[in-house]
């Protein structure tokens, strides 16, 4: 093959987007549709990262979301929604019927209670397992309010919020931002057990609610208490292709199976990238969907361009948690099963921090998040059939020591009990009706996304890395004049909406420098 056989890549692009998550995802859109020449490189060969679904016999297994808040109903649409409209997402979701149900097997904290959608209704449900707790729930929710107008305020700024605003007009965003939840929660007078039930999310961010920022769980609970939780009918495949086709249509370029191997930059400024497959391709301006940690240390040549308070930065953060999900294809119907609601936490104590140290040891960890995706979507497999995912977490060490000989027997002992441990919580029988299974492990989740030691949880979001200092140090963060990042291990930290608000947030800053160059600022 000759050189120029070789060379299929354009060799000069406005901005080259490296990964197609959904942070890549979205700011690639957003650029395209702003009329830049912007190119869009994948390692794999579809987008989405773990935003897709993989299909075992029957079933079309959902790889990862469970659901997604901010997308919300015509009548009160969230920020994902009107996202996807700007962008002419074609793809359908519907709405999960209810919040959660949280079943708390130690028998003194022993719980089972199912939370609807709606401020209102969260707090009367509450109420109603916890008397008198209502005032406290309702002030939980007040300051949960004004925290989500703070960064609607923030949002609305294109990522240039002013401080003295901030200040003025959103004074108990800032005096909250380096609490964490527990402490919150203690100092609104919160009962024990009323917390218990409001914190039935945590485990979508993975911390301790003594340690979890208390803005951005609020931020979360409210979301998911005012407009609900919300899937997509074709699995997070459907959405990620949609991107891919509205990308497209707005001129911008993608390229899978086109792994990136170097950053290139010069003097502390971007000057292009570098695959796999030897394409050089000139920018000046990258968004990585990759962590900063991968990039600074396996991306950027040369390695001498990388300044020393870019290696102090991620070093300084702590990684979160990766996954292990069972998926399993059911040959009976949800309702045969016993099978009634959508959505279960199941843990064995709602302390925690128990929980939470649990999944820093090879061993069926103490709390889990599960699915029945037929509950929401009736056709989600062949007719009288059901999607069963059980998902929980691990802190990456704990597999660090599993020899590959022991690999096999390791994870299918974990899932074997993490289903009994279902049907335990839930009085039903799984186990004989499996038709397909197939488990997940760290492992997994590093060969396919090549995330450092499977890690999708991003860095953990405690009081003094979360939203707001991470929000207020726009700008001072950029350590390479021209990269940004994009995605769960950014500023809006890890999950569905936040990495799609992310990218948008790092397109819109790199948009706002091009324009500037060009002096149409």
């Amino acid at each position: 093959m000759s050189e120029s056989e070789e060379q299929k890549i354009e060799d000069s692009y406005d901005v080259v987007i490296i990964g197609a998550g959904n942070g890549g995802l979205s700011a690639t859109a957003f650029l395209a549709q702003k009329g830049l020449k912007v190119l869009m490189l994948e390692q794999h060969n579809l987008p989405g990262g773990v935003a897709t679904s993989f299909v075992r016999g029957r079933f079309e297994f959902e790889t990862s979301l469970h659901e997604l808040a901010s997308y919300g109903p015509e009548t009160n649409k969230g920020s994902v929604r009107r996202m996807f409209e700007r962008f002419n997402i074609d793809t359908e979701f519907v709405q999960v019927p209810e919040a959660y149900r949280l079943i708390v097997t130690d028998p003194e904290e022993k719980m089972d209670v199912t939370m609807p959608f709606g401020v209102e209704n969260i707090i009367d449900a509450i109420e109603k397992e916890v008397p008198d707790s209502k005032d406290s729930v309702k002030n939980f929710f007040d300051l949960a309010e004004e925290i989500g107008n703070a960064f609607g305020y923030i949002g609305s700024t294109g990522g240039k919020p002013d401080q003295g605003v901030l200040m003025k007009e959103h004074m108990n965003f800032l005096k909250t931002a380096a609490y964490s939840a527990q402490e919150v929660e203690d100092a609104l007078g919160i009962p024990k057990k009323a917390q218990d039930i409001l914190n039935g999310y945590w485990a979508y961010l993975g911390l301790p609610i003594s340690r979890i920022n208390f803005t951005i769980f609020c931020t979360m609970v409210q979301n998911y208490a005012e407009v609900g939780g919300w899937i997509p009918t074709d699995r997070s495949h459907g959405f990620t292709t949609a991107f891919d086709e509205s990308i497209r249509n707005f001129g911008g370029r993608i390229e899978y199976n086109t792994r990136v191997e170097k950053i290139l930059a010069e003097n502390g400024k971007i000057t292009g990238v570098e695959t796999v497959n030897g394409d050089k391709i000139k920018t000046n301006y990258v968004i990585c969907n990759a962590s900063p940690t991968l990039t600074y240390n396996k991306l950027i040549y040369p390695k001498s361009e990388v300044p020393e308070i870019a290696y102090k930065d991620v070093n300084a953060r702590i990684h979160g948690l990766t996954g292990f999900v069972v998926y399993a294809g059911l040959d009976a119907s949800a309702e045969e099963l016993g099978l009634t609601e959508y959505g279960y936490f199941i843990m064995d104590t709602m302390n925690t921090e128990e929980v939470y140290d649990s999944w820093t040891i090879l061993q069926p960890p103490k709390g889990l998040a599960c699915v029945v995706l037929n509950s929401s979507l009736p056709d989600a497999s062949p007719p009288g059939t059901c999607i069963l995912d059980i998902t929980t977490l691990f802190r990456p060490e704990a597999w660090e020591k599993v020899k590959p000989e022991d690999y096999y027997e390791i994870k299918t002992k974990i899932a074997e009990e993490l289903l009994i441990k279902f049907e335990k919580a839930t009085g039903t029988s799984i186990r004989d009706h499996v038709e397909e299974i197939e488990i997940a492990t760290p492992a997994t989740f590093a060969r396919y996304t090549r995330h450092y030691k499977g890690i999708f949880y991003g860095y953990e979001p405690e009081a003094w890395d979360s939203i707001v200092p991470r929000l207020m140090n726009m700008g001072k963060d950029v350590y390479i004049e021209g990269l940004e990042f994009a995605g769960g291990f950014n500023r809006r930290l890890h999950g569905y909406s936040s990495a799609l608000g992310d990218g948008l947030i790092s397109a819109q800053l790199t948009y706002a420098k091009i324009m500037e160059e060009r002096g149409k600022a």
